[in-house]
């Protein structure tokens, strides 16, 4: 939940240069982020992978007018609209971006090669049919603000009493790391978006920053099978309010572009 995922990177630029926001070489380098190069197969009409720039430029000419994020999970196909197979592959992926306009979804899958300190990311969207209907679970801005900010007074009541600390040095490296991510980059989305969504992306990412802490601190305080218990079932809701948190912000261009 701490780094962006690379669907939401994708849809993000990728709107704003449908948008006629940006040009297609910034919204590719956007996209592409810190990986080594980006490539699309299974585009219709083209018998190889090919580059973003040109993938983006021919979902255009299929009829694409907005990307959307999906984050599924086991028992939660949120974003997804099916059909099973391209359900299963994004699953799988645990993201995938579903195009708006015509039928078309990509699902990303990563190799890495190199040595620790110098690994090199490259990553393969397959591109595959979509059915068009309205995506699974996704709440609007406003819903998903109003949920959020719930669940972390949840979270953060149920995690304290349990004495599953936001402190010590684990917590605080992670706490400093995300700082900086965040001071590095604080265009938390592209170009167009509306200052909400910016404002429920960075909320979805605060909380994940707890779920992260809590899972990374061990046991903390709760040394009983039922205290540990009591914490799983406080993250696991607020983990599944802050991705829906996610894929609200992602899709909010969208959206209101659909209601028009």
């Amino acid at each position: 939940m701490l780094s962006e995922p690379r669907s939401g990177r994708l849809a993000a630029w990728g709107n704003a240069l449908l948008a006629g926001l940006v040009s297609p070489d910034d919204a590719v380098l956007a996209a592409v982020g810190d990986d080594s190069v980006h490539r699309v197969e299974g585009l219709p009409g083209e018998s190889w992978p090919v580059g973003l720039t040109l993938a983006l430029g021919r979902l255009r000419a299929l009829g694409v007018t907005g990307l959307r994020v999906a984050l599924p999970a086991p028992g939660h196909p949120l974003g997804l609209s099916g059909p099973p197979e391209f359900n299963a592959r994004a699953l799988e992926a645990e993201e995938a971006v579903v195009a708006f306009g015509a039928p078309y979804g990509l699902v990303p899958e990563v190799y890495e090669a190199g040595p620790d300190g110098d690994v090199h990311v490259e990553v393969v969207w397959h591109c595959l049919p979509v059915r068009e209907a309205p995506p699974a679970d996704v709440p609007s801005l406003g819903e998903a603000e109003r949920e959020l900010a719930e669940a972390l007074r949840e979270a953060t009541a149920v995690l304290s009493r349990l004495d599953v600390a936001g402190s010590g040095p684990v917590a605080e490296a992670t706490v400093d790391a995300y700082r900086a991510r965040a001071e590095r980059g604080r265009e938390a989305l592209a170009p167009g978006y509306p200052p909400r969504a910016v404002r429920v992306l960075e909320l979805a990412q605060r909380v994940g920053l707890l779920i992260s802490v809590a899972y990374e601190n061990g046991h903390g305080g709760a040394v009983s099978a039922s205290e540990m218990a009591a914490r799983g079932e406080a993250l696991r809701p607020v983990e599944r309010t802050a991705r829906r948190a996610q894929v609200a912000a992602y899709n909010s261009v969208v959206e209101e572009r659909e209601r028009g």
